[in-house]
């Protein structure tokens, strides 16, 4: 970021009781939390008009969104960002004209590139239409996915300018921006597409559509924002040229290390599909050698909607502290404080783990309630709850890990290193296609969501260990004493909410699957907070600002030169 800016800002900081990565984190979050409720409503609305397994139809429109869908995971929240921040960051510090005119052909050079993609990927669906599209279901999938493909040119150019205006300390407004498009879905779920048609098939089109229209807009509210911050477009491929070959050379190895999370869900939502029966169709596959179908129809909708729940923590910590500890580590790595890497991500790792371990708990003992209370209603029917909810425990079971690897996969790539994370991905990416088809049959889908978090929990371990030996050693005991203090606070948290739930009988009001949801949680909160009071003051002193001297790392780093094994940092923050 301009050096003006933290000149301007960050004694500002400093000066207050709190550490200045919880300002940012505290911003995101609360724009996050605006986009989760507001994405929980959309997917309540759409679990009523389009259901889980009837018909197929929310298992097509599934596996069509998440193709142009995995784009915006990469781009708007992973490899493109990653890769152009910090030499966007670099440009504003020297010469903000020069950081311009990089935004305009950054603009420029990836709506014809990824136009290009939409094109030939419509190509392929026609191609694929035409030759499989009388099997049962697959004309509607692709019918979906090509109408939906332009959104990736959309939300990827939207992700670029929310990039820009992070780079510049705006974090409120991108956090909001993906509220725009629940809006959008939510509106019509709830009344465009029940009043242009009562097909089915035809309300998937609608919807489709306006996920169009929700890309737009999200360009479309950045923009006033960018040019109050002083952005004109010019256009100058020559002046640019040389930033542009670094944004995409460093592209390639950054887009599997932030995406192994997104990628394994598409690998479950196809095998969730492709490996599933249909009522009236055969009940083996035929290309295994008549092996029966481990699934049914839908599973691939299970994982869509258990995604949905999990992701909900998953944005409000994992991503907002990824967003806004990934320009402050570039800019310690930038001025050689390895002290100043080491302590922060220490610190933004515990952020984590306070929050990720009792969501975790929370999300399993709650899987049922909570997904009753969600989505059944209508054409999401009480056979489709259990179904769901099995696949939102299992995913639980990684919660605080997928909140983790983005915070850790942007540390390398603040301290240079993009191939360790891509290693790693790799090698995740195999574990859960290898523990989807052996466990599939015997688990059926829950195998999908249980392989995901045992691959997230094995990325995570690897990333901290490799990061800590080969760049800036964590604060190892620290780490521990926050998950240990955690873990144990969850465990009482749980024990307490389970105990609320079956004091709770089962009845069909609807008033009743409020109560299952509320009355635990309330009581799983208290028992939390509580618990940890008593064995954690210093964590929640931290927090909320009452101990000056968690507000800076210590100064005691030793050796930048050689940090993680000759030199580790200690740091007051959270002990």
């Amino acid at each position: 970021m301009p050096a003006a800016y933290y000149s301007a800002r960050m004694p500002r900081l400093e000066r207050s009781n709190r550490h200045p990565l919880l300002s940012g984190v505290t911003a995101t979050s609360l724009g996050t939390l605006a986009s989760r409720v507001t994405g929980v409503l959309r997917e309540t609305a759409t679990a009523a008009l389009l259901g889980m397994s009837k018909d197929g139809i929310m298992d097509a429109y599934v596996v069509a969104f998440r193709i142009p869908n995995l784009f915006r995971r990469l781009f708007g929240e992973g490899a493109m960002t990653a890769s152009y921040l910090p030499v966007l960051t670099a440009d504003l510090e020297t010469d903000r004209k020069a950081a311009w005119k990089l935004v305009s052909a950054a603009a420029v050079a990836l709506s014809v590139v990824l136009l290009g993609v939409t094109i030939v990927a419509e190509g392929i669906c026609w191609l694929m239409w035409a030759a499989w599209g009388d099997q049962p279901g697959m004309r509607l999938v692709l019918g979906l996915t090509a109408t939906m493909l332009p959104y990736t040119v959309l939300i990827c150019v939207a992700a670029l300018v929310t990039a820009t205006l992070q780079a510049l300390g705006e974090f409120r407004l991108p956090a909001m921006v993906p509220s725009v498009m629940n809006v959008c879905w939510l509106a019509c779920a709830w009344l465009i597409a029940p009043r242009v048609t009562s097909d089915p098939h035809g309300q998937a089109f609608v919807m489709a559509g306006c996920v169009l229209v929700g890309g737009l807009l999200q360009l479309l509210v950045q923009l006033p924002k960018l040019r109050t911050c002083g952005f004109r477009f010019a256009l100058d491929y020559r002046g640019s040229r040389q930033a542009l070959i670094r944004i995409a050379r460093g592209m390639a190895p950054t887009t599997l290390g932030l995406a192994i999370t997104q990628i394994n869900t598409l690998v479950d939502s196809l095998l969730a599909r492709g490996l599933s029966s249909t009522p009236g169709g055969p009940a083996t596959i035929g290309w295994l050698g008549g092996i029966a179908y481990p699934l049914r129809q839908g599973a691939a909708a299970a994982v869509w909607y258990a995604e949905r729940v999990y992701q909900f923590p998953v944005g409000l910590l994992g991503i907002a502290v990824a967003t806004v500890i990934f320009p402050l580590l570039s800019r310690h790595a930038a001025q050689g404080r390895h002290d100043r890497v080491s302590s922060d991500l220490t610190f933004g790792l515990r952020l984590v783990l306070l929050g990720g371990i009792p969501a975790a708990a929370g999300l399993y003992v709650l899987a049922e309630p909570i997904t009753r209370l969600l989505f059944e209603r209508h054409n999401f029917t009480s056979a489709d709850t259990p179904r769901a909810a099995a696949m939102v425990a299992w995913y639980a079971v990684g919660v605080w890990a997928f909140c983790a690897v983005p915070v850790l996969v942007r540390a390398f790539y603040a301290v240079g290193d993009r191939t360790t994370p891509l290693r790693v991905g790799l090698v995740c990416v195999a574990v859960n296609l290898t523990l989807n088809v052996t466990l599939i049959w015997p688990l059926a889908e829950t195998a999908l969501a249980l392989a995901t978090s045992i691959s997230a929990i094995l990325q995570v371990s690897l990333l901290a260990v490799l990061f800590s030996r080969s760049h800036c050693g964590l604060e190892w005991p620290l780490l521990g004493a926050t998950a240990l203090r955690s873990g144990v606070s969850s465990l009482a948290m749980s024990v307490v909410a389970v105990a609320v739930l079956l004091a709770i009988p089962k009845t069909p009001a609807a008033t009743n699957a409020w109560l299952r949801v509320v009355l635990p949680l309330a009581a799983a909160m208290a028992t939390y907070f509580a618990t940890f009071a008593m064995i954690g003051q210093r964590e929640l002193a931290a927090l909320f600002g009452r101990n000056r001297d968690d507000a800076e790392p210590s100064p005691s780093y030793q050796s930048p030169a050689m940090p993680g094994r000759h030199g580790t940092t200690r740091n007051n923050a959270l002990r």
